[in-house]
């Protein structure tokens, strides 16, 4: 029934597309599992500065990579935008993706965020960052005790310690990279650590986690930095009032650094309009969108050269950051998925 279902819309796309060029339009289609409304900015200003318009199908990133299998060559696709690297590692290795060779997104881009380069161009680039952060709450748990992600197997944190599931992409990515660098056994040691710690069992988003900790149903958690700067810019009271109760952490500063994931994208398999998606993914590159990344969704430019002016970012200081490659985090994930199950972090 499901694969019935995808088939209607993928040929309800087709013809879409087929009716707008019939009418001469210039149009990019867009699969995005970045469920933000503020990337419509994005799209509306590369339409005025190219002509071309996006035309967007937005859902979860294994919903649309399950779209992508199931449209095969016939995929109006044109550029995939996914939220984490083990995402778009995923695509890559199913061959959902085909190289790009672009100077400008190889001069703008460093390489430790892109994807496989076999000679003939990238498979993905990504194009914001955000960092994996710990949150405590500041009258239940002394910052001292959380200054690794290591820290949240202590046995001094039983019963304190609140994760979203362990399934998820963010989770999975940063499980991976930890067994990147303490080895896959030590890894597992730990994460069944961190389930025996737990106050809940793993449920809801990165928000849901700091007002957890900031309430004292949990003393401490895991979060992305941009759902805590969202937070601290927010105008409401009971946000202030959250963010005013919590303490936040930039773990494994001593050592290999916080954990950083990004969201990125790449030119469709059998992308209809090639030239177009390659112009789209240099945009996103541009100085003007890395700073819509950074003023708009509280995310770090990829681009070096571009500087943050984003006063919640400012205020949770400069930190250390793990130089893992962000291909190696994807690959890592079947390691991740193996210790979540084998541990019961679900």
């Amino acid at each position: 029934m499901n694969r019935i279902r995808l088939s209607v819309l993928a040929a309800g796309a087709l013809l879409v597309a087929a009716s707008s060029a019939l009418a001469g339009e210039q149009v990019l289609n867009l699969y995005s599992a970045r469920h933000y409304s503020t990337d419509q900015q994005l799209y509306d200003a590369f339409t005025k500065r190219t002509g071309v318009r996006i035309q967007r199908i937005e859902a979860g990133d294994e919903a649309l990579l399950e779209r992508l299998r199931n449209e095969g060559a016939n995929s109006p696709a044109d550029v995939v935008l996914l939220a984490d690297a083990a995402r778009l590692w995923k695509a890559q290795v199913e061959g959902l993706f085909q190289p790009v060779k672009s100077a400008t997104l190889e001069k703008r881009i460093p390489e430790t965020l892109r994807g496989r380069d076999d000679g003939a161009g990238s498979e993905w680039f990504g194009f914001s960052m955000r960092a994996r952060m710990i949150v405590y709450n500041k009258q239940r748990v002394p910052p001292a005790l959380v200054q690794n992600y290591e820290d949240l197997a202590r046995p001094e944190l039983k019963g304190k310690v609140c994760t979203r599931s362990g399934a998820h992409p963010y989770m999975l990515s940063l499980i991976g990279a930890i067994s990147e660098h303490d080895g896959k056994h030590k890894t597992e040691e730990w994460a069944a650590g961190v389930v025996s710690n737990f106050a809940r069992k793993p449920r809801g988003g990165d928000t849901d986690q700091i007002r957890a900790v900031a309430s004292g149903e949990c003393g401490v958690a895991l979060t992305n930095s941009y759902y805590l700067a969202r937070l601290m810019r927010s105008d409401k009271p009971e946000d202030r009032d959250a963010v005013a109760k919590i303490g936040a952490v930039w773990p494994n500063q001593a050592s290999y650094g916080a954990h950083v994931n990004v969201s990125g994208a790449g030119v469709a398999r059998h992308a209809p309009h090639r030239a177009d998606a390659v112009r789209f993914l240099e945009y996103l590159a541009s100085d003007e969108a890395q700073r819509h990344f950074v003023d708009a969704n509280n995310e770090w430019p990829v681009v070096p050269s571009v500087k943050e002016t984003n006063p919640a970012l400012e205020a949770l200081g400069e930190f250390k950051a793990d130089p893992l490659p962000v291909a190696a985090i994807g690959r890592a994930q079947v390691t991740a998925t193996r210790i979540i199950d084998r541990v019961g972090w679900r």
